[in-house]
C-alpha cells in the first residue's frame, strides 16, 4: 500500500516510524513533515490544513491511504473530502471531529449520556461569563469553546485570574474564532491520565493508559503547554481500571454519537482526572496525543496499519493489538521560549550520538534540515523517547541520551515519571 502521514509534528514522526515499518507499506509520504520524519517518508511540502493540495498530492501519488495526525485538519473536515474523493482514510469526519472541535458540545454530549464530567456552563457572552465566575468562585476552569493547540484552558487559582483569562480569550480573541465562546467548569482535584481508545463507529479496542505531563516547567510549574513529556502504562489506572473506564466513558460515548448520527472512527483521547470520586471527563480529543502517541508507538509490538484500516473499515472486532511489556518515556526539548514565543532557528548537533543509546528513538517535533543542519522550528521540537525492563531504566536512557545532545536554546523537563517512580 502506498500510504499518506498528515502533520509534521512529534505524533506524526511516530507513526511514520511505526508505519514505516509494516510489511504492507510500500511508499510511505509526510504532507509536510519535518526532518526527522524525512529519515522515514517522502515530505511534501503541503501544509495539513491545505484540504486542496492534500488531495491533489493523494491523487498524484496514487495514495491507498491516508491518516490523518492533527486535530485542525480534522475539524475542518478533510476525512470527509478524501472519502468523497475516493481515497479512504484515518480519522473522525467533520461532524464526528466536534468531539474535540467544541468543548460545548462535547460537554452537552457527554452530560446527556451521563458520563461523569465537572460541572460547567457555556457562554458566548463575556459578562455573564464574569458574573458567573464571581458567582462560583475558585479555583476554577475557563476553556475556549473551540481549537486552541493545547493551550485554550486556564486553571484559575482566583477569581481575579479567572475573569483575565475570560478577556483574553473572548475580549482579546487570543485564540480567534475559538475564544467565540467559552466553557467555565469546576475544578477538579486529583491526577490526570490519557486513556487512548481505537474505534470504528461501534466497537472499540483499548490502546493503553498513558500520564501526559502539561506544565513547562519541574513541579507542575508554569505556563499549560501541548506536553512536556509522557510514559506508558500509568500506573493511576491498573488494567481493571482502564478496561472499567473504557465501559463508563468511552462505550457511552460511541453511543451517544452513533445516535446523534455522528458515529466516531478514529482515535478517541479520553483526559481523565483521577480523584477521591474516581475518574471524571476532563475532555476528548479525535487524535492520538502528543508526546503519548511517541510511547505509544514504543510499546506496540503489532502492526499498525492493518488495526489503522480496520477501524476505516469498522472490523474492529476481528483485530487484536499485542504490546511489550517494557515501559517506555519520552521527554520533550522545547525552544526557550516555548510556550508563548519560543526561538527558532537555533541548530542541534549531536542527534546521531543520542539515537544510537540503547532502547532510545528521538523523534523530531518542530525541526527542519537546512544545508547538512537541523535547525528548530516550532515551539516542541524534540521528542527523546526511551523504553527499559522498568521505568527506571527507560527514564535513565532518556536522560541519557538528552545529556549528549547539544542544543543551548532548548530547555525540558527533569522530573517526567517521578510521581510514578516515587510510588
Amino acid at each position: 500500500m502506498r500510504i499518506l502521514v498528515v502533520g509534521s509534528g512529534g505524533r506524526e514522526h511516530a507513526l511514520c516510524w511505526k508505519l514505516a515499518a509494516s510489511p504492507l507499506c510500500e511508499a510511505l509520504y509526510c504532507a509536510p513533515g519535518n526532518a526527522g520524519i524525512a529519515e522515514e517518508a517522502t515530505c511534501v511540502p503541503v501544509a495539513a490544513t491545505d484540504l486542496d493540495g492534500i488531495i491533489d498530492l493523494a491523487r498524484r501519488e496514487r495514495i491507498d491511504f491516508v491518516v490523518v495526525g492533527p486535530e485542525d485538519p480534522l475539524c475542518l473536515g478533510l476525512v470527509d473530502r478524501l472519502e468523497a474523493a475516493g481515497i479512504r482514510a484515518f480519522g473522525p469526519n467533520r461532524a464526528a471531529a466536534a468531539l474535540e472541535g467544541s468543548k460545548g458540545f462535547m460537554k452537552d454530549l457527554v452530560r446527556g449520556a451521563g458520563i461523569p464530567t465537572a460541572a460547567y456552563e457555556r457562554f458566548g457572552e463575556a459578562e455573564a461569563a464574569r458574573a458567573y465566575i464571581r458567582r462560583m468562585g475558585a479555583p476554577i476552569v475557563v476553556k475556549a469553546d473551540g481549537l486552541a493547540a493545547g493551550k485554550g484552558v486556564v486553571v484559575a487559582a482566583t477569581v481575579e485570574e479567572a475573569i483575565a483569562a475570560v478577556d483574553e480569550i473572548m475580549g482579546r480573541r487570543r485564540f480567534g474564532d475559538a475564544g467565540a465562546e467559552v466553557v467555565i467548569e469546576e475544578f477538579l482535584d486529583g491526577e490526570e491520565a490519557s486513556l487512548f481508545a481505537l474505534c470504528d463507529g461501534k466497537t472499540a479496542l483499548l490502546l493503553g493508559v498513558a500520564q501526559d505531563h502539561k506544565r513547562a516547567f519541574d513541579g507542575d510549574k508554569g505556563a499549560n503547554t501541548g506536553g512536556m513529556g509522557a510514559y506508558a502504562p500509568a500506573p493511576i489506572l491498573d488494567d481493571a481500571q482502564a478496561r472499567r473506564a473504557m465501559r463508563d466513558f468511552v462505550e457511552p460515548t460511541l453511543k451517544a454519537m452513533a445516535a446523534a448520527g455522528r458515529p466516531f472512527k478514529g482515535i478517541l483521547f479520553v483526559g481523565l482526572m483521577v480523584g477521591a470520586a474516581g475518574p471524571k471527563l476532563l475532555e476528548y480529543n479525535v487524535r492520538f496525543g502528543d508526546p503519548e502517541c511517541e510511547v505509544l508507538m514504543m510499546r506496540l509490538r503489532s502492526d499498525l496499519l492493518p488495526a489503522l484500516i480496520a477501524a476505516r473499515d469498522g472490523e474492529l472486532d476481528q483485530v487484536d493489538l499485542r504490546w511489550h511489556a517494557e515501559p517506555a518515556i519520552t521527554v520533550v526539548m522545547a525552544a526557550r521560549g516555548y510556550p508563548e514565543a519560543p526561538k527558532k532557528g537555533s541548530e542541534i548537533r549531536n542527534l546521531e550520538a543520542a539515537a544510537r543509546e540503547t532502547g532510545v528513538v528521538v523523534f523530531h517535533a518542530g525541526t527542519k534540515a537546512s544545508n547538512g543542519r537541523i535547525l528548530a522550528n516550532g515551539g516542541r521540537v524534540l521528542a527523546v523517547s526511551a523504553v527499559g525492563r522498568d521505568l527506571g531504566e527507560a527514564r535513565d536512557r532518556a536522560y541519557r541520551a538528552i545529556g549528549l545532545i547539544d542544543w543551548p536554546e532548548g530547555f525540558y523537563r527533569k522530573d517526567i515519571a517521578a510521581r510514578a517512580l516515587s510510588r
